[in-house]
């Protein structure tokens, strides 16, 4: 299974903890505020903020919080979160893996030397701007559960909407679209009533390194734990193939 696809499946598991639902939060909390800051409160008008809804939405924020947050974005409340700056960090994991870090912080040295520690803590390093962000690409993504879809009548809808594939896995199906095609294909399949796990822009791999070695893949996944972990972090990619085998050992 490829590193996106593996890596959202654990993301999902790890983000189901109630441990883990206020981090959640606090990470939507700041991509709505500075979504509304740069695009304005109207989602309707404001794709980024329309997409930052939805998923919290999908993480059942409570609508206070999410009101509160796209205040704080329009009317530039006393609370710090009028200087948050967008960064995005590359670096190298373990076994050459391209990882790319996307950050929202108010302080860039302490964010840096944070992401900085993590990388060389788990075997990896933090490079120059533009050594990995080639690698990806940005593309839409749903995920459905196998055992609550049919395969055919899914290609067909989201292909008629605007889809571009489906990928296999285990348990699931993810369709993939286009980020220009994602809000079409997303009310396609509102509108039919099709339940999924998740939707979300994101940036996918053009090409995977494989670990082979379970050391390598322990310390992958524990970097990229690490960094989800870390407050200022919003997401984190990478372009990791860990085969099934490997993995479940390491979640036993």
């Amino acid at each position: 299974m490829s590193g996106h696809s593996k890596w959202s499946t654990i993301k999902r598991k790890k983000g189901a903890a109630d441990a883990k639902r206020g981090k959640v939060f606090s990470k939507l909390i700041k991509e709505i505020t500075l979504a509304a800051r740069l695009g304005g409160g109207d989602p309707d008008a404001n794709s980024r903020l329309r997409q930052a809804i939805a998923t919290a939405k999908a993480e059942n924020m409570p609508k206070d919080n999410l009101e509160r947050a796209i205040s704080k974005g329009t009317g530039g409340l006393e609370d710090g979160s009028s200087y948050l700056e967008e960064i995005t960090y590359e670096g190298y994991g373990p076994g050459g893996v391209a990882v790319l870090v996307e950050a929202m912080t108010d302080n860039k040295k302490r964010t840096v030397a944070e992401i900085r520690h993590i990388f060389s803590k788990y075997g990896g390093n933090l490079a120059e701007n533009g050594c990995v962000s080639w690698m990806f690409e940005k593309k839409g993504s749903f995920v459905f559960e196998k055992d609550e879809i049919d395969e055919d009548s899914l290609m067909e809808l989201v292909l008629e909407a605007g889809g571009e594939d489906i990928a296999e896995e285990e348990k699931e199906y993810e369709v993939i679209t286009d980020p220009a095609s994602f809000e079409s294909v997303k009310k396609a399949i509102d509108d039919a009533k099709l339940k999924y796990v998740l939707a979300q822009i994101s940036m996918f791999p053009q090409n995977t390194v494989k670990l082979n070695d379970e050391k390598k893949a322990e310390q992958m996944i524990k970097l990229l734990e690490k960094m989800e972990d870390c407050d200022d972090v919003q997401n984190v990619y990478a372009n990791f193939d860990i085969s099934n085998e490997i993995m479940e050992k390491l979640s036993q």
